[in-house]
């Protein structure tokens, strides 16, 4: 057999496992741990007790020794109830997602989980790890519920980012057997466009910069003095200057104004979608930087001047998920 083949089966055979996995253990955002979705085995302890229990078996019955006879039956007793509280270590716990923080390609991303002890028992020794993050230890002891956080990098495209099955597993009390389960927490984290930042922004100019005062009628912001005018008000005459020997002067008040800047899809013609995307980001985070208001428009989106750290989220939302599925999630 070719290895080609050999990969072809062992492929498959992942493939069906998955599947009956999926089935058996459906995506669900809360899971609490049953006989359907616990499976335990003896770990390599475990093989090596059951060995020796059969090697003390063939002594005994070789020599025909009742002390070697009670000895390895008891341990053999000792074994099987180990099974039973292992797998009751695992029986009853509730897994429930809580959040997934939202982050950059390849960053480091924190998902937040929520144990929850059955009624009748503590969990002692458990062990949480998704593939390729780091195995947190845990144990609910007098507790209702004990919050954790794993923390796992995402992946390089935008949009949702699913870690996968989560690996919940035990091997209290004894250490003799493995009790695990795969659980799909349905958790997605969302991924941002990577910022790229551009030399210029086309389309910010205007013919009033941020922070210029401009006249405004009735306006309580004082700005300056002027010369006075026919039709000026007399109330707003200078009459202390007037009184020093200054010319008539009239006090002058103005708003500042504040134009805001539209972040639009069509600022970078001739580009991808990704670096299109990827541009607006980095002028959506640097506007946030320096408290300016913008918004933002998308072929299938447009969102309203504003500023803000909510303002800023839904702006990173609606760049990850254009053109996505799920983008409603």
């Amino acid at each position: 057999m070719t290895g080609a083949a050999e990969v072809g089966i062992a492929a498959r055979a992942r493939g069906r496992f998955q599947r009956w996995v999926d089935r058996r253990i459906p995506p669900a955002r809360a899971v609490t741990l049953n006989q359907r979705r616990i499976f335990i085995f003896p770990n390599k302890a475990g093989l090596f007790f059951i060995l020796c229990l059969l090697v003390m078996l063939l002594a005994a019955i070789n020599f025909q020794n009742n002390l070697s006879y009670g000895l390895t039956f008891l341990l053999f007793t000792l074994f099987i109830i180990a099974i039973l509280h292992t797998y009751a270590n695992l029986s009853g716990l509730t897994i429930r997602a809580v959040h997934a923080t939202p982050a950059f390609p390849g960053q480091q991303t924190e998902f937040e989980l929520q144990l929850e002890r059955s009624r009748r028992r503590d969990h002692i020794g458990l062990r949480l790890q998704w593939p390729g993050s780091a195995p947190v230890t845990a144990s609910i002891v007098d507790e209702g519920a004990l919050r954790l956080q794993l923390h796992l990098p995402t992946g390089r495209t935008r949009g949702w980012y699913y870690p996968g099955r989560l690996q919940v597993e035990s091997s209290y009390p004894l250490g003799l057997l493995r009790c695990w389960s795969w659980i799909d927490l349905d958790l997605p984290a969302l991924v941002y466009p990577q910022p790229l930042a551009s030399p210029d922004l086309p389309g910010l100019s205007a013919e009033t910069p941020d922070g210029a005062a401009v006249a405004v009628e009735g306006s309580d912001d004082f700005y300056g003095f002027r010369d006075y005018r026919q039709g000026d008000s007399l109330r707003q005459i200078y009459w202390k200057g007037l009184a020093r020997g200054q010319n008539l002067q009239v006090k002058h008040y103005a708003a500042y104004a504040d134009h805001s800047v539209w972040l639009d899809w069509e600022m970078f013609p001739g580009l991808g979608v990704e670096q299109r995307l990827s541009h607006l980001c980095y002028w959506a985070l640097r506007f946030d930087a320096q408290g300016d208001e913008y918004g933002l428009r998308l072929p299938d989106i447009t969102l309203p001047p504003d500023c803000g750290e909510r303002h800023r989220e839904e702006v990173l939302r609606a760049l990850a998920l254009h053109g996505k599925p799920g983008a409603q999630r």
